[in-house]
């Protein structure tokens, strides 16, 4: 069932919210849950457990003595351990006073070092596990593509076409259709094929071979409209197909491709086939920094279109393995990317209009929504690793640099200075601050 059905037809500046605190409500949950399940299995005691910041709407006590409460401003949350002085951490010694050596065990001050170390990268972990769970169902549900490949949905298409669903295509003008696990055979395969609005398919249908004509297979149609695109802005959907640019028919991706690489970012003035009508649409093609297989980036001039076959192949379920390693590969991607983007963006190799802050979060948030609730629930996932990653990072108030104290308290016996920690925990603080303030920025003066 379609987010879309599910949800009313909000207005579109409530609707952006509504699904972003919504995505984000969910995250923190997770990371917090991680912080707090981690630490009382270590024997820490959580007093608080808080889904946002400020004032208190909502809260109750459980048996264990612990306050769980949702708060007015949902873009945030903690975990208040016992002895903490506040959501962020530091001791409290008035707390502290008079606690015997079996109750100092129970705060976050007292308890061994592995316990605070744990607790602390718990949340990001947490994370990065919600990410795994989701890709790896997500992968379940759509399933591989069968073998060999099967004819599952035919796409609407502004071609005659003669296919049918079921049709095991065996062959191409002629050729035979490599696997499509062998994606280097597969790719140079699709290469080879002539660019002409109607190809010879050999299939088997009902057991029998026969050819029929077919559309181009990977037809200029959109499958998926990318947040925040000038495809998006232009007012393109899903299924939209663009039949010509500036005049010049085009029936396949590549050659629409082509035409938006070579526009230099000039508007185009496109015709787009939408059930059987025809729309003239007119978008600027925007240039976009996109990472590389060898490493780096690139930059390129996009629209914002995913392109797809002309049939939506039959697939099978994966099993278990397959799928689990598919979540964990997708995590290590978007990590590796991410990395690897604040990188090149700090060098001077990309543009730092890339970085985006909570109005272009949002933004994407109610686009992925508004595209279907898988959409949607893989943008959850993205987040959530995107999430985990900045906690990491080894800057004092987030979780990776308490892990730095830490880390220092395993190499030197002892903890830092209190006066050390406010100096550094003032530090780190200005520094998310400003990065906050100037992905802000970006969301409000970046093309």
């Amino acid at each position: 069932m379609d987010l879309m059905t599910l949800i009313p037809q909000f207005g579109g500046f409530l609707w952006t919210v509504v699904f972003f605190v919504v995505a984000l409500s969910i995250i923190i949950a997770i990371h917090e849950y991680g912080h707090y399940i981690v630490g009382k299995k270590s024997g820490i005691f959580p007093e608080v457990f808080s889904l946002g910041f400020g004032p208190v709407i909502w809260s109750r006590v459980d048996r264990d003595g612990t306050t769980w409460q949702i708060a007015a401003f949902p873009f945030g949350g903690y975990v208040k351990f016992r002895g903490d002085a506040n959501p962020s951490g530091g001791i409290d010694d008035e707390a502290l006073r008079g606690l015997n050596e079996e109750e100092m065990r129970h705060t976050m001050s007292g308890a061994p070092l592995w316990a605070r170390a744990a607790t602390v990268a718990a949340g990001p972990l947490f994370n990065f596990a919600l990410s795994i769970i989701i890709f790896t169902g997500v992968f379940m549900v759509r399933g591989e593509i069968a073998e060999p490949v099967t004819v599952g949905e035919l796409r609407p298409l502004p071609v005659q076409q003669e296919l049918q669903e079921g049709d095991e295509v065996i062959a191409i003008e002629g050729n035979a259709l490599p696997s499509f696990s062998d994606s280097i055979a597969y790719e140079a395969y699709m290469q080879a094929l002539p660019e002409e609005p109607l190809l010879d398919y050999t299939v088997r249908r009902d057991g029998q071979e026969t050819t029929v004509a077919g559309p181009y297979v990977y037809p200029p149609i959109a499958t998926q409209i990318a947040p925040r695109s000038a495809a998006g802005d232009a007012g393109l959907v899903a299924g939209d197909v663009i039949v010509s640019i500036d005049g010049q028919e085009v029936f396949a991706f590549e050659q629409l491709k082509d035409k938006v690489e070579g526009s230099d970012g000039a508007t185009l003035a496109l015709q787009v086939w939408r059930d059987g009508d025809i729309l003239a649409k007119e978008l600027t093609p925007r240039r976009i920094d996109e990472p590389q297989p060898g490493g780096g980036f690139q930059t390129f001039y996009r629209i914002g279109i995913v392109g797809g076959v002309a049939f939506e192949p039959a697939t099978v379920t994966p099993g278990f393995g397959t799928a689990l390693w598919g979540g964990v590969s997708q995590v290590g991607r978007i990590m590796e990317g991410s990395i690897s983007g604040m990188w090149h963006m700090i060098t001077g190799s990309i543009s730092t209009c890339n970085l985006s802050g909570p109005i272009g979060i949002a933004e994407t948030s109610g686009d992925m929504a508004r595209q279907g609730t898988t959409s949607f629930i893989w943008f959850v996932a993205v987040l959530s690793t995107a999430v985990g990653l900045l906690n990491l990072f080894p800057v004092p108030v987030l979780d990776g640099g308490h892990l730095v104290f830490y880390a220092y308290e395993a190499v030197s016996g002892r903890p830092p200075s209190d006066k050390a920690l406010k100096v550094l925990m003032s530090i780190g603080l200005t520094v998310v601050l400003s990065l906050m303030i100037f992905a802000l920025t970006n969301d409000l003066f970046c093309p």
